[in-house]
């Protein structure tokens, strides 16, 4: 039968103060409701005396601390257990956290603005110590090629090209009929509907066949290569790696960014000519120009250097892309959240880089003369 904790009340030898007698074990699984009890008692208290207490704990010590102090009473006849506990609680005076003092508004928004910029200098700092990294292995591949998995290098080049052939090619087919049919209806208003054809050309192949298949290839490869690199992080093979003596930036991540680049270029040049080909349906269907003689007119109206610029940019968003993705894969180091948390940072980084080295690709090409 569980024994409980209890106490008396009784006089002192004067008779005119009563003490507070405690009895029992004063442990967790026998203090029952003791600390209502005590808290109910009124009347003027000296001391408490624990020379009934058969054993304590850390919560009866607590008990008996926290009452003694709001009483302001005496605690006498305790063991040497009790003693202990005592010392080891100390005085425990309860004091409300104060609320911190609220900032201005102004102070506010600086504060977090430089925490802003100081967290992307620490990011630009460890994506240049990332691409120093890609650089070397890279390095290391020229010297010696036996270094390039072959294999690796032909999986992601069917991954990142031949596999999203289809998607790319719809895009960009309808992406064409957009232009064609806005660019008519504009052009309308000023008698000039044929110049639909340098409107759909030009734009096609300079600007948004290479960009529109970055974006799609940023959306569909970046993050996957975000993804099974963090993963990998997490179930600890990029560690198994370098334990073996394997550059995880060798195995992982040289063939990605080679193939994404080696594939850019010619999947820029076949979003371009699907685009072509949409805005000569529309021009064929509801247009008046006839299919054959807007491609036609194409090939006259867009220069090669249209053709170069979109080839020279293809590897440079390459590169950013399957640079953005590997990167943020290799920071992942907590938990499957991080992972979905570090995939989608991936995307929008890669989609804002190559939109922004986009604006200045165009302003340096026009600044060159090829206009």
């Amino acid at each position: 039968m569980r024994e409980w904790a209890e106490f008396t009340l009784s006089e002192n030898d004067q008779g005119a103060d009563h003490v507070l007698a405690l009895k029992g074990p004063l442990c967790v699984h026998s203090l029952g409701n003791l600390d209502a009890k005590l808290h109910g008692l009124s009347g003027n208290f000296t001391r408490v005396d624990m020379s009934g207490v058969t054993d304590i704990d850390t919560t009866g010590a607590w008990l008996v601390t926290h009452y003694a102090n709001q009483r302001g009473l005496e605690i006498t006849g305790e063991n040497e257990q009790a003693r202990r506990l005592f010392a080891a609680i100390g005085n425990m005076h309860e004091h409300e956290a104060e609320p911190e003092p609220k900032l201005p508004f102004i102070t506010r928004q600086l504060d977090e603005l430089g925490d802003l910029m100081a967290n992307w200098g620490r990011g630009i700092v460890k994506v240049l110590d990332f691409l120093g990294e890609l650089i070397l292995a890279l390095g290391a591949v020229i010297r010696r090629p036996s270094k390039l998995r072959g294999t690796a290098l032909v999986f992601h080049m069917q991954y990142v090209g031949i596999n999203s052939l289809w998607i790319i090619g719809l895009m960009s087919f309808l992406i064409g009929i957009v232009i064609a049919q806005q660019g008519a209806v504009q052009l309308a208003q000023f008698g000039a509907e044929f110049y639909t054809i340098n409107l759909t050309g030009r734009l096609s192949m300079r600007e948004l066949g290479i960009l529109m298949t970055s974006i799609m290839v940023a959306g569909r490869s970046g993050s996957a290569f975000a993804a099974q690199i963090g993963t990998m992080k997490l179930t600890e093979e990029v560690d198994a790696m370098r334990t073996i003596g394997v550059s995880p930036v060798q195995a992982l991540v040289v063939p990605r960014v080679l193939a994404s680049m080696l594939m850019m270029p010619l999947l820029g040049f076949y979003s371009s000519v699907l685009a072509i080909i949409g805005g000569a349906t529309i021009g064929g269907l509801a247009l008046d120009i006839p299919f054959w003689t807007f491609l036609q007119r194409t090939q006259e109206v867009v220069p090669i250097t249209d053709v170069y610029i979109g080839l020279i940019k293809a590897p440079v968003f390459a590169l950013i892309v399957a640079l953005a993705g590997c990167y943020q894969g290799m920071q992942v180091t907590a938990n499957a959240e991080e992972v979905g948390a570090r995939t989608t940072q991936a995307v929008v980084t890669a989609i804002f880089t190559v939109i922004v080295l986009d604006a200045f690709f165009a302003i340096f090409f026009t600044k060159i003369g090829w206009a």
